[in-house]
């Protein structure tokens, strides 16, 4: 069927579904990487992110070894505590438990735990003094390696009190601390493991005579076949040749219902079968895979630096620096005042460990590695980690009509009756007739009265009339559907308001003809998505302005804006306008944020402040954007700003939580509140930062609790 000016009317851009779920992406470099380096701060630099001393060893080797060291160190402190001359006097067993080379016990055991217990620390020194980056390390092993010399020292003669109790508890809770910790951390950082423990090892590959071969799933090649039965995972990225079954992809694009897959469609490796039985043909493997592609993308914005995370790398050196000097000012100050040195050196040691910046370090990488995880479980996969910190300051977000907030395609809009007959009997009258083309109009029209339950006739002697329409015989009756050149051409008056109210909105307009009368007219135009008005109400409950982009006619973006309530719109923009209008935008000092899906939003995603590609767009596309929306829904583009404005709170929360007690622990530590009778001990010192490093780990884990919210693609703002 053919009308000029009508019939042939196309929304810009690519209008066609997406036919491949893959998402391009950079290469990736690991295909299986281990645990993200950058998640375990204070075995290296304290505030650095852990690219010195134990950052990147296995996490499982480093818990299991401070597991080891901390049951060996609780069935030495025993022992040292009751050969203690200051815990013998504070229970009353100096008499009892005294006998000659008790000191000599005591110091052996406490030479044990200091080499043995405080091993970890002292090599995390050592490494931190190489990367000229002091931090958590330096200060611990400055503690233990004061109280170990001075005690010993005083088993040699120096006047004075040894504190081997002190040492052995200090090295005894920060093993503890560490281990509690490093648990803890595991839990919130294991993004990448995740993701590849998705993939299976073997599959089922179908030979030529029909039976199958287990093999791993590093053999498969594209063209190969596979069986993946009920319950099993899909290898790798394919299509599937024969079979129907349902496929569980939430913990790859978020999407929580079962999806129906058949012969002919796309399958993503690592979704889960269902009910039925498939065989698919394998199309990519390795670095191409669509999961492949994720990893890399988490891993890279796993590794990315953003302003937050220089800001605590900041605050952490600062306290460093300030525990060091401290510490130092509380041991002259306190010996100036005439204190014993033991007095004086245990507050320094307790000044030093309890203001490690630890926790600090770990603020932003944990909350980076849980925000990153559950995004990208939840389809919304972030290449840019600065840009997503920048989209919780956002004003404006900017949107293209075709394939982002349309489906790219026509759609009955309206049917307004010319005659007796009712708007579905119109509706199924040229449903009837448009079953035999394959026109989009045709689709359009056939789609609507399939959606509405309409029976459709047999169709007869079908044929197209050139440039006005087509017709045919159905149920005895002659149809016609025909655009508005056929009435003028014979004179056929059929003036309407209606017709003229969706005229002017830039919709087309077809009319149907039952025997040589008009009954009825139908309006066409890019169906809007449902989940779009859902997704412009909550950005505006949210405080964001919400503008359109389009290359179409100026009366079908104002229909399009109305119908949707936009804040404005740009009509009959050419593609390299595009990054023009969002730099107009722009000028009026607002941060924006561009939203598309064609290789003609490029420019325009770059120039925006954050660019964000919906659905399975194009390389070019997805290559240009900051982040990625798996789905084509544009409710997403309201669950990753909610993502990024709960984010960033987080990383807030964990910078109080981090560096805000020392405040208040430091000078205690320090000793001015000693006349009250306020007093902190190294081993208690080391209890409160062990804690704190603790309630930063768990305070960033407390962020899946966003998972129910993207799930419903709504995350709540607060």
């Amino acid at each position: 069927m053919t009308e000029p000016n009508h019939r042939h009317h196309h929304p810009e851009g690519d209008a066609s579904a997406p036919g491949d779920a893959s998402i391009a992406a950079p290469a990736v470099r690991k295909a299986a990487p281990g645990a993200p380096h950058g998640q375990h701060g204070g075995h290296g630099t304290g505030g650095n992110g852990g690219h010195g001393g134990h950052g990147g060893h296995d996490h499982a080797a480093m818990i299991a070894d401070f597991r080891r060291r901390f049951w060996i160190m609780l069935v030495l402190t025993p022992p040292i505590l009751l050969l203690s001359p200051m815990i013998q006097e504070f229970l009353g067993l100096a008499e009892t438990l005294a006998f000659p080379g008790s000191t000599l016990v005591l110091f052996g055991l406490s030479t044990i735990v200091f080499f043995y217990g405080g091993w970890p620390f002292l090599t995390g020194f050592v490494s931190e003094v190489g990367n000229r980056k002091t931090g958590m390390m330096t200060l611990i092993s400055l503690a233990i390696t004061v109280a170990y010399v001075y005690s010993t020292a005083t088993v040699f003669g120096l006047a004075g009190e040894p504190f081997f109790w002190e040492l052995a508890t200090l090295i005894l809770i920060m093993l503890l601390g560490h281990w509690i910790e490093m648990r803890s951390v595991m839990g919130a950082s294991a993004a990448l493991q995740a993701l590849v423990a998705l993939m299976p090892a073997t599959a089922d590959r179908v030979l030529p005579d029909g039976t199958t071969e287990e093999v791993p799933v590093s053999d498969l090649r594209p063209g190969d076949r596979v069986l993946v039965r009920p319950g099993a995972k899909v290898p790798t990225d394919g299509v599937v040749v024969e079979g129907r079954t349902s496929l569980d992809e939430s913990m790859l694009t978020g999407e929580s219902k079962p999806v129906e897959r058949s012969e002919g469609e796309v399958v993503i490796g690592g979704a889960v079968n269902g009910e039925g039985a498939i065989t698919i043909e394998i199309r990519k493997t390795g670095d191409e895979t669509y999961l492949a592609q994720v990893i890399e993308m988490v891993r890279r914005a796993q590794e990315s630096r953003s302003r937050s995370q220089n800001l605590a790398d900041r605050g952490a050196n600062i306290l460093t620096y300030s525990a060091l000097v401290v510490g130092i000012a509380t041991l002259v100050v306190w010996i100036g005042v005439g204190a014993p040195y033991e007095f004086a050196i245990a507050r320094m040691v307790t000044v030093m460990v309890i203001a490690c910046p630890h926790a600090l370090g770990l603020a932003v990488p944990l909350v980076v590695a849980v925000s990153t995880r559950l995004s990208a479980t939840s389809g919304l996969l972030i290449r840019d980690r600065a840009s997503f910190e920048r989209a919780r300051n956002l004003d404006v977000v900017v949107f293209d009509k075709t394939g982002t907030l349309t489906e790219g395609r026509f759609g009955v809009s309206d049917v307004i009756p010319l005659g007796a007959l009712p708007a579905d009997a119109v509706l199924g009258w040229a449903a009837a007739l448009e079953s035999q083309s394959e026109h989009p109009i045709a689709r359009g029209v056939t789609r609507s009265a399939q959606e509405r339950g309409l029976a459709v006739e047999a169709v007869r002697d079908f044929r197209n009339l050139p440039g006005e329409g087509a017709e045919a015989a159905v149920a005895g009756r002659n149809v016609k559907v025909v655009g508005p050149g056929y009435l003028r051409r014979r004179g056929i008056e059929t003036a309407h308001a209606d017709v003229e109210r969706v005229a002017e909105q830039g919709k087309t307009v077809v009319y149907v003809l039952l025997d040589e009368e008009v009954v009825g007219a139908i309006a066409l135009a890019d169906v809007v998505r449902p989940e779009s008005r859902e997704a412009i109400a909550k950005l505006k409950a949210m405080g964001i302005e919400c503008m359109m982009l389009t290359g179409d006619a100026r009366a079908v973006a104002q229909s399009v804006s109305a119908e949707l309530g936009l804040d404005d719109y740009f009509a009959e923009v050419l593609p390299d306008q595009k990054a023009d209008k969002i730099r107009e935008v722009q000028a009026r000092g607002k941060t924006v944020a561009m939203v598309g899906d064609g290789v003609n939003d490029a420019p325009a995603l770059v120039q925006a402040d954050c660019g964000i590609a919906i659905g399975a767009g194009t390389d070019v596309a997805v290559q240009s954007a900051d982040i990625v929306l798996v789905r084509n829904d544009p409710r997403d583009v309201t669950a990753i700003l909610s993502l990024s404005r709960a984010t960033y709170r987080k990383m807030i929360e964990n910078f109080v939580l981090g560096a805000g007690y020392n405040v208040v622990a430091i000078p205690l530590a320090a000793g001015v509140a000693y006349s009250w009778g306020v007093i902190l001990t190294p081993a208690v010192g080391a209890a409160l930062m062990s804690l704190s490093t603790v309630v930063v780990a768990i305070n960033a884990k407390l962020l899946e609790r966003r998972r129910k919210d993207i799930a419903a693609l709504g995350l709540q703002q607060s």
